[in-house]
């Protein structure tokens, strides 16, 4: 079921229920940043391993970016990616023209310090996959891969790979995986090759729910979702919890949206319920969230 929220623009809105007019901010709309603080970094990186799952079906007319890896960093070189309703990117990395199959999955990160530019020769693709890099959010380099997810629970996992050595430095490829776990089958979206042997995770993680613009899909409804995100696992493990906290961004910041989701902890997981529009207290966009880990 969706919000019953029907757009005019980006800018403006009608609620149905209400028929009263809501300015909006521009897209994207992070609902709810998640962070996990961890009391260390995890030194030898060799894997994260990110569980989420999604209490139903959502349309595919919607674009919804559900990331369990909203922001990563290794040896300081950031990375992120999720399950979005609308991947979109070339097609090849000869053929630019941007393509939208749909509902899929994806992987990215950015160069060292985001200004330089990262190419193309950073980027593996599968079979019937999709690249990109460009440097509008910042200079970056990713793969996607068309995926029809569905209501369930999905693991999304970045592991170390193989290594090769260009202009006589050393560098490492990290493989993306997305496994369902109703089926138990496993897809690789495709792989990204950072600088470097040995990588430090830092002492924290982040995950969001996000409502994007595309091309073909320029705006939409807000779809109801339950989203749960699992503890993250770093090289197999739970790291030492410290401390978490949600974010809905607001007025004056980055990424602001309407206040449409809440984040609660249940154990040692994270649950973001999506809906319609509400009037949240300003004491209630940034808290914490008491996690009770096993």
């Amino acid at each position: 079921m969706l919000a019953l929220l029907f757009f005019q623009g980006l800018e403006n809105c009608t609620a149905a229920e209400t028929n009263a007019a809501v300015k909006l901010p521009p897209l994207p709309w992070h609902m709810a940043d998640i962070w996990w603080n961890f009391t260390e970094p995890t030194p030898h990186f060799e894997s994260l391993d990110m569980e989420v799952t999604l209490d139903r079906d959502v349309p595919t007319n919607v674009n919804l970016y559900v990331s369990p890896c909203g922001l990563a960093r290794i040896n300081n070189m950031d990375f992120y990616g999720g399950l979005q309703t609308a991947v979109n990117g070339w097609a090849s990395k000869e053929n630019h023209e941007r393509v939208h199959p749909g509902p899929g999955a994806i992987f990215s990160r950015w160069s060292h310090d985001k200004k330089t530019k990262i190419g193309l020769e950073h980027v593996r693709m599968v079979s019937g996959g999709l690249c990109e890099s460009a440097g509008y959010e910042g200079e970056f380099c990713s793969v996607r891969r068309p995926l029809a997810w569905k209501k369930g629970t999905y693991t999304w996992s970045v592991v170390r790979g193989d290594e090769d050595i260009r202009d006589g430095a050393t560098n490492t490829w990290f493989h993306c995986l997305v496994r369902e776990h109703a089926t138990g089958q496993t897809h690789c979206i495709g792989s990204l090759r950072f600088e470097g042997t040995d990588f430090t995770f830092w002492a924290r993680h982040a995950a969001f729910v996000e409502i994007y613009s595309t091309a073909k899909v320029p705006r939409c409804e807000i779809p109801e979702v339950k989203v749960t995100f699992g503890y993250p696992r770093l090289n197999g493990r739970a790291p030492p919890f410290k401390s978490a906290t949600v974010n809905h961004p607001g007025p004056g910041q980055r990424s602001a949206t309407p206040d449409c989701a809440t984040a609660v902890a249940e154990g040692d997981k994270v649950v973001v319920t999506v809906g319609p529009i509400f009037e949240r207290a300003a004491k209630d966009r940034k808290h914490a969230l008491e996690l009770k880990l096993p």
